[in-house]
């Protein structure tokens, strides 16, 4: 069997472009339907609809602040929010899981505040809020307290076998700070 072979399973819709069969294709993005006269025809079309959200559930009770209608949960491409149910004529929309902020003052810029954020791929690090004129970023989670060896206004609790360590957050110095029992 071909390697291609997995991905040619036909689809009932002609091509819009020349009229031959559609064929589910793999790309870097995932599987989308090609036509099967690639490369004379180049047509493209994703495999599923990328801007709909679906609607999870109707909350009772609570309106739109814009329009008026009841408020939904969708779940959308980017995770679960709410929104207006008379979308796509009102585009109110509000997170679920807002960042964390916390009480920590950036050590970069010094007049932003620190707060949790998720990357792309779902990990959580600590971020400036002020970004992007200030682009100071922890992996750790950090913790109030000066560095006793370089004077950097910032600790880190790091994570490790032997059991959680408080560090300098400055990439130069990162020493082990003793903790006070």
């Amino acid at each position: 069997m071909s390697k291609t072979a997995l991905f040619n399973v036909r689809k009932q819709d002609p091509c819009p472009a020349c009229g031959a069969d559609l064929v589910i294709r793999s790309g870097k993005h995932g599987p989308f339907l090609g036509c099967s006269h690639y490369p004379e025809c180049d047509y493209i079309r994703p495999l599923k609809s990328q801007g709909e959200s679906q609607i999870i559930k109707i909350l009772d009770g609570h309106f739109c602040p814009t329009c008026g209608a009841e408020k939904v949960l969708r779940q959308g491409r980017f995770g679960m929010f709410v929104g207006c149910s008379h979308y796509p004529e009102c585009d109110y929309t509000e997170t679920i899981d807002k960042p964390d902020t916390t009480s920590l003052s950036c050590p970069q810029c010094q007049s932003g505040k620190l707060v949790q954020r998720r990357s792309r791929f779902g990990k959580t690090f600590h971020a400036c809020d002020r970004y992007p004129s200030c682009q100071f970023a922890l992996n750790t989670k950090p913790v109030e307290g000066t560095c006793p060896h370089c004077q950097f206004p910032l600790l880190t609790e790091k994570k490790t076998a032997q059991g959680s360590k408080v560090c300098c957050a400055s990439k130069s110095c990162g020493k082990v700070v003793a903790q006070e029992e």
